[in-house]
This record gives C-alpha cells, sequence and structure tokens, in this order.
C-alpha cells in the first residue's frame, strides 16, 4: 500500500522546488533520495559529519552579498572603471583586482524546478562560477569526478543561468586532495541532469519506493543503512525467495537454504549511546556546554556527556531544567517518565520524525480489520512460539506443555476473529505461566502461582510487571523515532494513554527480554525478598531491587545472538529497531508479510 491507496493520483504533495542536493542522491541512490526527500527520513554517520566539518569555513565565513547580474556590456564597462580607479588608488606593489567571492548563497530558478545553498560563488564581470565543496579525494575517472556531483554541479549551474548570470562551468573542491576539478556545462551534462530531475519528480509523485540496491558497494558507507536495512529488504522481495525462505531460516530446517542468501551486517552490532536511569528522589538533571549534569541540591552526583546518552529515564520526582530539556531535545534524546513505583507513562521528544506515508500507512492498515488481523496473528504467533522455546530450552520432558503451546500457535495462525485470537493468546498465557513456576530453583524463597497485575501481588509478578514496562519504554522509543503512532496497534486496540504498538511488538520478546531476566535474577540470587515492598497486598521493587533490574535488563539488551533470520550477530537493543523496521517495510508494501523473530 502506497500513498496513492490514500490519495488519488496527480493528488500527492510534491514540492516545486527540487533541493539540488536531492539530484545527487537520487544519481546515487533513487531510494536514499526517496527516504530522505519523501520520507524525511536522516541519519549521521562519520561521512556526513566530516562533510559538515569541512563545510565550516563556507557556512561560518561573514556573508558577501552576491551583486544582481548585468549585461555582458554593462558588466565588462563597470569592471574597467573599478580596476582604473583602483589602479590609480592603489600605491604601487598592491595585488590586482580579486573576483568577488560569495558563501552560502540561496537561489532558486522555479522554471528549471531547483532550489540550492551554493557553497561559494566566484563572480567576474556577469560570470559566476559555483564550487562545491566535497569531502574525499578526487575519483579515479577520466572525468575526475562521479557523475552525482557532476550533475549537482550543473543543477547549480542552470540555478545561476535562471537568474541572470552568465555560467559555463563549475568547479568541485576535493578538501582531501586539496584541488579545484573544473566541471564544463556542456548538453550532455545538462540534458543528463534535466533527465534526473524529471525521474526524480515521477518517483515522489509515484509514492513507491524504489528497491534496495543488489549487494552494492554503496550501501556500507551509507548513512542510511540503518533504515533501508538492503539486504535484509532484499531477502524478502522475490515471492520465491520471501516468505517461504523467511520461515525456513527461522525454523532452521535447511541449512542449504540458509547457506544460499547473504545478508551483510551493514549497522553496527551494538548501540555506543545507552540509556541513563535516574530514580532518587530529589534529584536534577541540568547541563553544563556538552555534558549533563545530575544534582542533589547543590551537589554534584555525576556528569555524562550528551554524545553517550540515548535516552533519560526519570522515576518519580526528579526535575530536568529547561536548558536540559530543550538540548535534549534538538538533540532527539528523548526522555521517559516513570511513576515511583515503575509505570511507564510518558515521554517527551522533539520533532525527529518527517515520515507522514508511514504514519498514513499505519492508520489505513490499524481501519482495515483483515489486514490488522493478519499482523495481530504474527504478534501472537512470535510470543507463542518464544515462549515455548523457553520451556523447551528448560523444561524439554514438559511434552504436554509442549504440545499445547504448538497447538495453539497453529491456531493463532489461522484464527479468523480479534476475539478468538485474544481468546488463544490468553489461553496461551495460563498455559505458559503454569509452566513458569516449575522453571525457578526450588531453593529460593520465591514462589509463583499465577500471573497477576495492576497491582503485582507477590515478588516474581512486580519482578515481570517492571520488566514488561522497560521493554514496552524502549519499543515506544524506537517506533516513535521511526515515525510511527505509537499509541495505534494492531492486536492491542486503541485505549486512552496506552502505546498499542509497542505492546504489539513487545509480544514476541516478553520471554526473551523480560522472563528470562526473571529467571536469572531469581535462580542466581541475585534478587531476594530485601528487594521488595509490601504495602496492602501490593508488592513493588525498593530503589535497590530496580537498579538491579535495571542492570539486568541492559545486560540483556546488550548482549550479541546470531540472528535466526539473517545470519549476522547483533544485540538485541538492535534487533527490536529492525523488527519495528520490518513493521513500516511491511506497512509500506516492500515486503510481503511481518517476520517473526523467534529464537532457536
Amino acid at each position: 500500500m502506497t500513498l496513492t491507496d490514500l490519495y488519488p493520483r496527480g493528488q500527492l504533495d510534491v514540492p516545486d522546488l527540487v533541493p539540488v542536493r536531492m539530484l545527487n542522491e537520487f544519481c546515487y541512490c533513487p531510494r536514499l533520495a526517496y527516504l530522505e526527500w519523501v520520507q524525511g527520513e536522516f541519519a549521521d554517520n562519520l561521512d556526513t559529519l566530516q562533510g559538515r566539518f569541512d563545510h565550516r569555513r563556507v557556512d561560518g565565513s561573514e556573508a558577501v552579498a552576491l551583486p544582481e547580474p548585468l549585461s555582458l556590456g554593462q558588466a565588462e564597462s563597470a569592471m574597467s572603471d573599478v580596476k582604473s580607479s583602483a589602479s590609480v588608488a592603489a600605491p604601487s606593489g598592491s595585488p590586482p583586482f580579486e573576483p568577488i567571492h560569495a558563501r552560502s548563497v540561496l537561489l532558486s530558478a522555479p522554471e528549471e524546478g531547483l532550489i540550492a545553498r551554493i557553497d561559494l560563488i566566484e563572480l567576474e564581470n556577469s560570470t559566476a562560477v559555483p564550487v562545491d565543496y566535497k569531502h574525499g579525494a578526487i575519483p579515479d575517472l577520466p572525468e575526475q569526478a562521479w557523475e552525482p556531483e557532476r550533475v549537482q554541479l550543473c543543477a547549480q549551474g542552470l540555478i545561476l543561468r535562471a537568474n541572470g548570470y552568465h555560467c559555463e562551468g563549475g568547479i568541485l573542491y576535493y578538501v582531501q586532495s586539496r584541488r579545484r576539478i573544473g566541471v564544463p556545462f556542456d548538453d550532455a551534462l545538462i540534458q543528463r541532469t534535466r533527465q534526473l530531475l524529471r525521474e526524480l519528480r515521477q518517483m515522489a509523485s509515484s509514492g513507491r519506493i524504489p528497491p534496495p540496491l543488489q549487494d552494492s558497494p554503496k550501501c556500507p558507507r551509507c548513512s542510511l543503512v540503518g533504515i533501508c536495512l538492503p539486504d535484509e529488504t532484499r531477502l524478502f522481495l522475490s515471492e520465491e525467495a520471501g516468505p517461504s525462505l523467511a520461515d525456513v531460516r527461522s525454523l532452521a530446517q535447511d541449512q542449504a537454504a540458509l547457506d544460499q542468501v547473504h545478508v551483510r551486517r551493514l549497522i553496527p552490532a551494538r548501540d555506543d549511546a545507552l540509556p541513563l536511569y535516574l530514580q532518587e528522589q530529589g534529584l536534577t538533571l541540568g547541563k553544563q556546554g556538552d555534558l549533563l549534569v545530575v544534582r542533589r541540591r547543590q551537589e554534584t552526583v555525576q556528569q555524562v556527556r550528551m554524545l553517550d546518552i540515548s535516552q533519560v529515564c526519570l522515576f518519580g520526582n526528579v526535575q530536568v531544567t529547561t536548558q536540559a530539556l530543550r538540548d535534549l531535545c534538538a538533540a532527539g534524546i528523548p526522555i521517559c517518565y516513570f511513576s515511583y513505583g515503575g509505570w511507564f507513562y510518558g515521554l517527551t521528544t522533539g520533532l525527529v520524525h518527517k515520515n507522514v506515508e508511514l504514519r498514513l500507512a499505519q492508520f489505513r492498515w490499524a481501519t482495515h480489520p483483515r489486514r490488522a488481523l493478519c499482523l495481530a496473528r504474527r504478534f501472537v504467533v512470535g510470543k507463542i512460539k518464544n515462549s515455548r522455546t523457553l520451556i523447551r530450552r528448560h523444561l524439554p520432558d514438559q511434552l504436554g506443555v509442549l504440545q499445547q503451546l504448538a497447538h495453539l500457535a497453529r491456531q493463532a495462525a489461522v484464527a479468523t476473529d480479534p476475539n478468538s485470537l485474544l481468546g488463544i493468546e490468553g489461553a496461551a498465557a495460563q498455559t505458559y505461566f503454569a509452566a513458569f513456576a516449575k522453571l525457578l530453583k526450588p531453593d529460593t524463597s520465591f514462589n509463583f502461582q499465577a500471573r497477576n497485575r495492576r497491582p503485582p501481588r507477590d515478588p516474581v509478578n512486580a519482578l515481570l510487571s517492571f520488566l514488561y514496562a522497560l521493554l514496552v519504554k524502549e519499543l515506544t522509543i524506537g517506533v516513535h523515532t521511526i515515525g510511527f503512532d505509537p499509541m495505534l496497534g494492531f492486536f492491542h486496540r486503541p485505549r486512552y494513554g496506552r502505546p498499542s504498538l509497542a505492546l504489539d511488538l513487545a509480544e514476541e520478546f516478553r520471554p526473551l527480554l523480560a522472563d528470562s531476566v526473571v529467571l536469572s535474577l531469581i535462580n542466581t540470587g541475585q534478587i531476594n525478598q530485601d528487594h521488595f515492598i509490601r504495602r496492602a497486598g501490593a508488592v513493588a521493587l525498593t530503589d535497590q531491587g530496580r537498579r538491579t533490574v535495571i542492570a539486568a535488563f541492559e545486560r540483556r539488551l546488550d548482549s550479541l545472538i546470531r540472528h535466526p533470520l539473517f545470519g549476522y550477530r547483533i544485540s538485541y537493543r538492535r534487533i527490536l529497531h529492525v523488527q519495528a523496521r520490518l513493521l513500516a517495510r511491511t506497512l509500506l508494501a516492500e515486503i510481503p508479510r511481518y517476520p517473526n523473530f523467534l529464537t532457536r
């Protein structure tokens, strides 16, 4: 499903002016241009940061006004008068007259349909020469420049011509080589530039994202590779190699089929930035330069570089200064709010995404009963199968439980309405938690009878509820960052204040990232009865208990595993992000169906 399914053809709002940089991206990779221009996606990597650094002279220089174009005769006369007067007034040995250099000039050409901020314009008489700064060295090509760079420079020349300047060529300045390469604007380059502009507009108005490049060497250096997921998406594009191969790989039934498909790990295995948790009551989070500063009254408790923070989680009465809040939002770092008892209830974030296309698709799927049910079935099947795997690993002799869960998974896969699916999920949960008690070592002091909540009435349920809240928090941030509406789900129906989509995606990860952590904490003795508070039949974690649980949860998220579908090693934190991206690819009709994450 695309935007043309939501709006009649020809009514999509394609901007009148195309940024010249998008021509460069389209020539380099049409999918990259679509992601950036149509869906509003962007991410930095080392190359983009270095390129921004290389432009610091252009962007930070004192502005010089670009003179209005004159006719050739007027320009030559004016320049002759200026040079003549300069030669009379200037003492002997003074430098010759210098042409005008205007930096970071914003110009548009409505008749061409282009707009650009030109790095540098060298103007002499009525002749303007655009100069574009490029990070890197001169390529070993006859033209000494890649086609996307020549097209971008030519488009700048067309804009200058449309504004009345004489422009026959431009210059590419390669920062690493410290050399200038001239690019003449011949008829072939101009025709190629205008052709690419037409194709870019057609692509944008079609509402269909181009397929990813196949095994391209361009992908590893692309800053949007974690958003594009080229190899992962291509795994599901073909009907012959798509769903059937994905299921074979996830079930590990055919090693030969698994080895035939190579999926490169083009994203980092782990995240460098990690969450900051603050739960001591009365703390204040402020900012000093590039540091986040945690204070207790006037005492500095902790200093953390903002670069090292992925999110800030506040429990109870922890204050944030306006300056810190503003800079966290500007940096795209969300602030998560929990009650003192650990209930996740709020999120503050900046405007980090612009992908309207994805959100429209999400609303369309959520209001389409058959499509919503299709996704809901996948979430429930994933949860039941992963729950069964956890039982099978630790209690292989529980054949009745394993058979019952396998039967319920098959029923969920063909459920005909949401109510029956909900009933199947409830029956599976009851069967699973009945066996879950047997996973606890008998020599521990923890007793678990059944799942209960709101409030939890025993320590095991208190642990489960708190870890589920942490998991939902992680997914709420993830889906919001990608461009989804976290409140609109497919299995969990909309309810005031409930992040239904995050709860949907959490289903298949509950056994892997929450239940397994509970078992590890209890069975290894990391947590004991002293880590809980009991009041009026309710049980909650103490401050120290929460610290212990949070540390164990973060270790689990940071642990590396081999992805059952793609074969590379990656952390669970990254897997959550990849799954949310694959859901987006499903809603935008790039892949035939949502692929479950099924551990082996």
